[in-house]
């Protein structure tokens, strides 16, 4: 487990899954095949617990440029900045599980942010680092939008 810091908010434009696992896959489909290629731009997986006790899961994409959510018809996401535990997945396709139980410890941890939520970062198309917003000096900077 390590420290990370997101020096600035990205704004992301997100696909909800229709269910949680079962859903994931489809919403990151639906949401790469909404979206023109750009190289460059940083796909992510956005989860917290619901009103119901179910977790909701997006699939989001960084916007690159203003106004492109409104564009593409799809909703948005603030990943704010600030301090994360982070756990870095190599080869995570390898070991299915390998996200989950990197939350599991990560969210256990007690200076986790109890309002924050799951954030997968994908860095390729093997790797992720996963990471959850941590509470610094009893403030809690996070908010879902």
């Amino acid at each position: 487990m390590d420290s990370f810091t997101l020096d600035k908010d990205i704004k992301t434009l997100c696909v909800t899954a229709d269910e949680f696992p079962e859903g994931i896959l489809a919403a990151h489909q639906k949401l790469h095949s909404l979206l023109p290629k750009v190289e460059r731009r940083h796909f992510f997986g956005i989860s917290w617990p619901g009103a119901d006790g179910k977790i909701v899961y997006k699939a989001a994409a960084e916007e690159m440029t203003e106004n492109e959510a409104a564009e593409v018809g799809v909703e948005t996401f603030n990943i704010k900045e600030g301090p994360y535990n982070s756990f870095y997945i190599t080869d995570y396709k390898s070991d299915p599980n390998s996200i989950s139980r990197a939350f599991d410890l990560l969210i256990a941890q007690h200076e986790t942010d109890p309002n924050g939520y799951c954030l997968e970062w994908y860095i390729n198309d093997k790797d992720v680092k996963c990471l959850v917003p941590i509470v610094v000096n009893n403030e809690h900077k996070l908010d879902k939008l």
